[in-house]
């Protein structure tokens, strides 16, 4: 399975509409993740949090998130890396995200928040302007063109998560389906207004004497496998404009 989660709909309501409510889960898991006392939110608690994701701080610090975390591996090293800023994980598996607060709380790390949560709720996550740097890892490219209308980044998409990414702030995506990266560029050029192109690869680790010997957070779990198989990371790195 992919980095980045995939959507399913448990309700009557779209996942995208306001009134949208998660159902309990039979899911071991599910329980688990009610008892990590304010490290972990799930369901709808993940919405709670609207626009206070930066309060509670003595200074001034950046929020960075990353959509399709899986059990933490790039997004607790960042957080390790940086405890001067707060990173917050989203993906919609039970038992990946418990992985990665079992990971975040064996190292002590406190600049780090959870959310067990389906992507497309991200607008009812975050207030306008709130989010300084977002990572897109590996989203599942939906290969085949009768599935192409369930790709998480299309036109309208970059124009919600635009609305998110305060000015300046970074939006960080890595694919290795050469058909999705060019998908994402045609939606990107159509969203010139909001989203500059800072920079682009179609081969990430080309000139790299050994890829193979990057670790976390350089690399993720999928890209270690698609750098194993010679397959080249396509890259994209875009700035929100005023």
């Amino acid at each position: 399975m992919r980095d980045t989660l995939r959507v399913k709909n448990p309700s009557h309501l779209p996942i995208q509409h306001p009134d949208y409510r998660y159902p309990g889960s039979l899911n071991p898991y599910w329980t688990k993740l009610k008892q990590t006392q304010g490290w972990v939110y799930s369901d709808n608690e993940t919405e709670t949090r609207r626009g206070l994701w930066k309060s509670g701080h003595s200074t001034p610090s950046q929020l960075h998130v990353e959509i399709g975390c899986n059990a933490g591996h790039v997004i607790v090293e960042l957080a390790h890396r940086e405890p001067g800023n707060h990173f917050i994980g989203i993906d919609w598996k039970f038992k990946a995200i418990h992985r990665a607060f079992e990971k975040a709380q064996k190292r002590g790390i406190q600049n780090l928040s959870l959310l067990r949560a389906h992507a497309e709720r991200i607008p009812f996550m975050f207030a306008d302007g709130e989010i300084d740097h977002l990572y897109l890892f590996f989203p599942d490219p939906w290969a085949k063109k009768s599935q192409w209308k369930n790709r998480f980044i299309n036109r309208e998409s970059l124009k919600l998560i635009a609305q998110l990414v305060r000015v300046g702030g970074i939006f960080e995506i890595k694919t290795d389906h050469p058909g999705y990266f060019e998908w994402m560029e045609e939606s990107v050029a159509a969203n010139s207004e909001l989203w500059k192109v800072r920079s682009r690869s179609t081969d990430l680790h080309l000139g790299h004497p050994n890829p193979t010997t990057l670790t976390f957070p350089e690399v993720t779990c999928f890209e270690r496998l698609f750098i194993k198989d010679g397959l080249p990371i396509h890259r994209l790195e875009l700035e929100r404009l005023g």
